[in-house]
């Protein structure tokens, strides 16, 4: 319930901060990138809570603007640095599979890849870390990713250890 409640507060301090008028703003633009640029407040304070809370509240009043793909992406990122990797892994697919032109593709499939590192599960992150060089080449992500691979548990590098001696198992 505590946790509801600072959500809670954390909307309403973003409204209240905003003056917004919810009935027909003047230029929903305008409103759309104030709103989306305070949460971001939020977001580089680390105030994950109040900018995931912000974040999902501007993707219901907002999520036919330009910025509703950063807006997702931004989601994951709060979710991914709570800790909370499967809910990260939705939004960042959410980003891959609804936004094909946002400019948060390569960002989104890295950290798609980091957090499958997270939950152990090194074979996708491994498939999501090269997919990012491959459709990404030359971009910062697709630097991450190389590393992210070199430092990533060997898999097949040691071949599994045989049984030598006497087996009876005709």
């Amino acid at each position: 319930m505590k946790r509801l409640m600072t959500l809670l507060s954390g909307v309403l301090a973003i409204l209240f901060s905003l003056n917004l008028a919810l009935a027909s703003p003047p230029n929903k633009q305008d409103s759309s990138r104030h709103l989306y640029e305070r949460v971001m407040e939020e977001y580089k304070h680390k105030d994950y809570e109040a900018a995931l809370a912000g974040f999902r509240f501007f993707l219901e009043l907002h999520g036919q603007s330009s910025l509703a793909a950063n807006a997702q992406y931004w989601m994951g990122e709060c979710q991914y640095r709570l800790g909370r990797y499967k809910e990260a892994l939705k939004s960042f697919y959410h980003v891959v599979s609804y936004y094909p032109l946002s400019p948060k593709l390569a960002a989104s499939t890295l950290k798609i890849g980091q957090s499958y590192t997270r939950l152990k599960d090194h074979e996708k992150a491994r498939t999501m870390f090269e997919r990012v060089i491959d459709e990404y080449p030359e971009s910062p992500e697709a630097e991450l990713a190389r590393k992210a691979l070199d430092a990533a548990p060997m898999r097949d590098a040691e071949p599994a250890p045989q049984l030598t001696g006497n087996s009876s198992s005709d």
